[in-house]
């Protein structure tokens, strides 16, 4: 990997597209420590105990009262409403399947949503702060001057994604979460190290817990690229007096379709009746049912994990269609080796993909798992009760983007050496 950018770091146009990539995400952290206009930072630090926004709001979201605070998070929402809506809605899929333009115009609705989906998050905020605040209720000044300045700042950073998608090297939302998680790993280090120079306790604690850190990212790495390469075998075709086809491929199935979708799905209902508190900070049921839902509780794990089983399999039954493969394969004269073509085709790919789903869910489960069994673990060893933990969802997402960073640089070299050979 690292020799990996030391030659794109040498390629004048791979190196102009690191530096843009590192210069918007500069300009986003920049504007994550600008303040809402009437926010006192101090005051609103001192009432939430940190940043606040969970761990969900750690991922999508900036530090809160600032002009950042929500991040790409409403962006995020509208997402994956418009995905659940294409499901349920036949106008969506027909939209979907309309080539370029049809995602153009699916792209511009999830912007829409995702303005009506900022706007309400910015009110829940606004509204939680000047409860804290004891703001003066007739206050429009304040709530509307703060509210705009939150949704323009999130509209902002959809700009920024959308450039760095453009222009860069991947997916720009991918990049910012990217950016939001390396911005918590100085803490994060410096907890450690405070942790370790409590005692001998702690500091094998520490120790046992980077030893594991290290595994974990070595087995999401084997998850993120494994894959189930299904068989593919051509006929023959006779042009003229020429024979064409015959040849062997195969069909990729990676072990996650879903990627880290289902956690983040599943995170965000967990973390609902905390978003639906910042309107009812004073209701009893949602505070207890806030509390009950937290992901390291011992009711709120489990279902985390029943979640991140029944998103990866609702995600994955509609992220590829076995009966429309089945049928290009017809059409384009191939079958898989062993399996007649038709019914029992679909029924072979269905039952691969269900194969590869279970074997996804049981090893993001288990990734999500581990650091928070490790903070149960630490929390009753460790004196005061602090946490040695990393969160599995964001090693999954930094090892994904790293990848996918790597492919594509690995790739523009490729492309640049061929080019090179070609012409010489």
């Amino acid at each position: 990997m690292l020799g990996t950018f030391i030659n794109a770091w040498k390629v004048k146009e791979l190196r102009a597209k690191l530096l843009y990539i590192l210069l918007v995400l500069l300009i986003f952290r920049v504007g994550s420590v600008i303040p809402v206009p009437g926010i006192d930072m101090d005051a609103l630090f001192g009432d939430f105990g940190g940043t606040g926004g969970g761990f969900l709001g750690m991922l999508v979201g900036g530090e809160w009262g600032t002009i950042f605070a929500m991040g790409i998070g409403p962006y995020i929402t509208a997402s994956i409403i418009m995905q659940l809506l294409a499901v349920a809605i036949p106008k969506l899929a027909e939209m979907k399947k309309d080539g370029a333009e049809g995602r153009k115009k699916i792209n511009q609705i999830t912007r829409y949503l995702a303005v009506v989906m900022a706007v309400l998050q910015a009110a829940g905020m606004v509204f939680a702060w000047s409860s804290a605040f004891h703001l003066d209720a007739q206050n429009f000044l304040f709530y509307g001057a703060a509210i705009a300045s939150m949704v323009a700042g999130t509209m902002f950073i959809m700009w920024l994604s959308e450039l760095l998608t453009e222009k860069g090297l991947g997916n720009g939302a991918s990049f910012i979460i990217f950016a939001n998680i390396l911005s918590a790993l100085p803490m994060g280090i410096m907890t450690l190290y405070d942790v370790s120079t409590g005692g001998v306790v702690e500091s094998i604690l520490v120790a046992l817990s980077i030893v594991l850190f290290v595994l974990v990212v070595g087995f999401v790495v084997l998850i993120a690229e494994g894959q189930r390469k299904i068989p593919v075998q051509y006929s023959k075709k006779m042009v003229g007096r020429q024979n064409y086809g015959g040849q062997s491929s195969f069909i990729p199935i990676k072990v996650n379709l879903a990627g880290v979708l289902p956690m983040i799905f599943a995170m965000s209902i967990l973390g609902l009746p905390e978003q639906i508190m910042m309107f009812m900070p004073n209701n009893e049921f949602l505070t207890g049912l806030a509390s009950t839902l937290r992901l390291s509780g011992p009711i709120g794990a489990p279902i985390y994990v029943v979640l991140i089983f029944a998103f990866t399999f609702f995600y994955a039954s509609f992220s590829i269609n076995p009966t429309e493969m089945a049928e290009n394969l017809r059409k384009n004269g191939g079958f898989i080796p062993g399996i007649r073509a038709g019914k029992p085709t679909v029924e072979f790919i269905e039952r691969s993909i269900k194969r590869m789903s279970w074997i996804g869910a049981t090893s993001y489960a288990l990734v999500a798992m581990i650091p928070i069994v490790t903070e149960w673990i630490t929390m009753i060893w460790v004196p005061g009760g602090v946490p040695i933990g990393f969160g599995g969802t964001t090693i999954i997402i930094v090892v994904g983007v790293s990848l996918e960073i790597v492919k594509k640089l690995e790739a523009q070299l490729l492309m640049r050496n061929y080019k090179g050979f070609l012409s010489s």
